[in-house]
């Protein structure tokens, strides 16, 4: 459980400057959320360092290949990856500073490495020329090859070991105690032991990082391999010229800029609804899905408003029942995000109560009630609980009482501006997501059209048990509905949607 004692020191793990892909991008935005959890709804004074790596093997290569310099090239990339990260509403860290053979000797470490996993991997073998004591050793500075930048040091001209950099940074912002360290499931070990080894034996200390938070990466959905350039099933937040966009966008099947499809708030409700520490399937499908879900929330609160404002006709309201289920959603919300920041479970609860307040929030018409309100109310509302069905809310007659009875604005009052506080905290606007609702209601719209069409075309076709001449007749009795399918198709292609309709078995 997190206490109320007041965080303050958190270091977020290195950026390698090179294609920044929505799976690593995907543990920043999870941190985000926990940084801002922590801020305003613990109360506590944060201050977020974060360690840009400007120089290591993989940037090295990576300029030689494109003939330009090392420094050029992750300058280039530190600024695109503020931009993405702008992009995706994270916010930016507190102080920024990036810093530019000696190795550090494990054994005499002893049982004291291997702080973070249950069993430490077997080193790799190591060349017959390498100057390593035990193959188990990790580079401090690494001493310069041909063509390669360099620093000058008492050791030789070099540079800076890949795990001697975050440890540095946090060193000189932090002195020699953090109270949280996060980064991906991936860089616990080697990496984050290896700076808990060095740092301990240079400050000297029992305990150098308080909190490990590692988080789960994003799979590509049906697939066990994490999202990742190497394994060429990634998307990008956005193009990076001509050649990054093709790549991309023809590795993953999907287009390369995903902020042309979904929106940041969308990703951002994405990861909110699975534990940061978890492994995440993403697909168009996970995605959409919270884009309905954000689009419900954001109806409800134009609902909520509009009946505060007098604007929405209802009838009576269980004003005791929802001010009990507010209260009871503000304590659990709470001790789900002390309970290691269990936002699905804040999330869900939040979802909860939204679910009753619009089941109470009955528009009706003076003298008579208006059914094609309420029905299109109530599909809104069952599907924020993952069911679309047309039916009057339980404990509620189908026909909605007559207009002109007591109002309670003050209730909704008050649940609206905790749904929304919520969703502010964790970096979500639910105020200007109706703007775009009309494109994803039409794509649900046609998704359903095609569906049915597709039944219809079915059931045209089919002819169990009919043979010869019978079989013959019902389908020249169906023709119709064939030229019907046909002419639909055609008529969708005009307004530039095409059906494809499967061949005839």
């Amino acid at each position: 459980m997190l206490r109320d004692t007041g965080v303050q020191s958190i270091a977020v793990d290195r950026l390698c400057t090179t294609m920044h892909i929505l799976a690593m991008l995907g543990s920043y935005v999870r941190f985000d959320i926990i940084r801002r959890i922590l801020t305003r709804v613990f109360g506590c004074n944060v201050v977020m360092a974060m360690s840009i790596t400007d120089v290591d093997d993989k940037i090295i290569k990576r300029a030689n290949e494109m003939n330009v310099s090392p420094a050029s090239l992750a300058s280039r990339f530190e600024e695109e990856f503020k931009q993405d990260m702008a992009a995706l509403k994270v916010l930016p860290p507190t102080p920024q500073r990036p810093l530019g053979s000696v190795y550090f000797d494990l054994r005499a470490r002893g049982d004291k490495y291997g702080k973070l996993v249950t069993t430490v991997p077997s080193a790799t073998a190591e060349p017959v020329d390498s100057d390593k004591r035990h193959s188990s050793d990790f580079a401090l500075w690494k001493a310069a090859k041909p063509q390669e930048v360099f620093w000058a040091s008492p050791w030789g001209d070099g540079r800076p070991g890949w795990h001697i950099e975050c440890s540095a940074m946090a060193s000189e912002v932090f002195g020699s105690q953090l109270d949280i360290h996060t980064g991906g499931i991936d860089l616990a070990f080697p990496h984050h032991e290896n700076e808990i080894a060095q740092s301990e034996v240079f400050h000297q200390c029992q305990q150098w990082g308080n909190y490990f938070l590692h988080s789960g990466h994003l799979h590509v959905k049906g697939k066990e391999e994490k999202m990742s350039k190497s394994l060429k099933n990634y998307i990008t937040i956005k193009g990076f010229g001509e050649d990054h966009e093709k790549d991309a966008g023809d590795a993953a099947g999907r287009p390369a800029d995903f902020l042309q499809t979904f929106s940041p708030d969308v990703f951002r409700l994405f990861c909110l609804r699975t534990n940061y520490r978890s492994a995440v399937e993403y697909s168009d499908s996970t995605l959409a899905e919270a884009e309905h879900v954000l689009l419900g929330l954001a109806s409800f609160v134009e609902d909520a408003r509009a009946y505060v404002k007098g604007q929405l006709t209802c009838g009576p309201v269980r004003e005791d029942v929802l001010w009990e289920r507010l209260a009871s959603t503000k304590k659990a919300v709470k001790a789900a995000l002390a309970n290691d920041f269990d936002t699905p479970r804040a999330v869900s609860t939040i979802l909860d109560l939204v679910h009753h307040s619009n089941r109470q929030l009955r528009p009706v018409s003076k003298g008579s009630p208006n059914h094609t309100q309420e029905s299109w109310l109530w599909v809104g509302l069952e599907f924020l609980n993952g069911s679309c069905q047309l039916q009057p809310p339980l404990g509620f007659p189908a026909s909605s009482p007559e207009a002109g009875g007591p109002r309670s604005p003050t209730v909704f009052g008050a649940i609206l501006a905790y749904v929304e506080e919520f969703f502010e905290t964790v970096g979500i606007s639910l105020t200007n997501q109706q703007r775009d609702s009309s494109t994803v209601t039409l794509r649900c719209v046609l998704d359903e059209l095609v569906r049915f069409r597709l039944k219809v075309r079915q059931y045209a076709l089919a002819t169990p048990g009919a043979t010869g001449e019978a079989r013959k007749q019902q389908l020249q009795e169906r023709q119709p509905l064939l030229e019907a399918c046909d002419t639909l198709r055609q008529d969708l292609v005009t307004h530039g949607i095409n059906v494809k309709s499967p061949r005839p078995t």
